[in-house]
């Protein structure tokens, strides 16, 4: 009789268990379809930089020679290189980021969608760069546009690390306080140079890509291990 009265209750349990779970499994989901997703956005804007440097037609070279065109390309090189690092560079801290990330939720999600927005849009403002870097009278608003394009995607991660590192929401519990704050730290910094090298770029527009160079490089070096408590 107690075995029999005790079964209900113990069934119970595990329904409500089981219900709780499944609640939390549609709120809190992997991240890896995440990635996945992220990583195919990667691929078509990396490749997509470089469609803007086109093959030249027998009527344009009845006034210069192939090597003559191919070597006024500089710039279109220079800018497909550099984003093409810069895309990159965001390609491994995505990765290097979502070992800290273990769950996703709805809101995250969208943070993530507005993320790859940037980095999809990125092969524009590199068009616009490579195109008129070598001409004096559009030069400053071609250097402007492409900071902005870079600045974009460090805000919008920005946006993704506070809030997913917010009471620990989303990352691994088990990080140490201190590197959470080291890696708030280095974002936001990061994104404070980014916007500074844009501002600069409406007077100084080699000056904003020097600088943004600088950014680029700093990031190749790897990033800081993580530290658990």
């Amino acid at each position: 009789m107690l075995l029999i009265a005790y079964c209900p209750l113990t069934i119970h349990e595990f329904s409500t268990t089981m219900a709780e779970s499944q609640n939390a499994e549609n709120t809190y989901i992997s991240t890896q379809r995440l990635e996945a997703f992220s990583d195919g956005v990667f691929a078509i804007a990396i490749t997509l930089l470089i469609l803007e440097i086109k093959i030249p037609d027998h009527e344009t070279l009845q006034h210069q020679s192939l090597s003559h065109y191919l070597l006024a390309l500089w710039p279109k090189y220079f800018a497909y290189v550099f984003s093409f690092i810069v895309i990159g560079i965001f390609w491994a801290n995505h990765h290097y980021i979502f070992k800290l990330y273990k769950r996703t939720d709805h809101s995250f999600n969208i943070l993530n969608v507005f993320f790859l927005l940037t980095i999809s849009f990125l092969p524009f403002p590199t068009a616009i760069f490579g195109e008129y870097i070598n001409d004096p009278m559009h030069r400053q608003s071609a250097v402007t546009f492409y900071s902005l394009g870079i600045l974009m995607p460090s805000c919008t991660w920005l946006m993704m690390w506070l809030y997913a590192s917010h009471n620990k929401r989303l990352i691994d519990h088990r990080l140490s306080d201190r590197f959470v704050r080291y890696l708030t730290r280095v974002f936001i910094l990061s994104n404070f140079l980014y916007l500074a090298a844009l501002i600069v770029s409406l007077f100084s527009p080699l000056a904003s890509i020097i600088l943004t160079i600088m950014l680029a490089l700093g990031y190749l070096f790897p990033p800081k291990k993580p530290e658990y408590s």
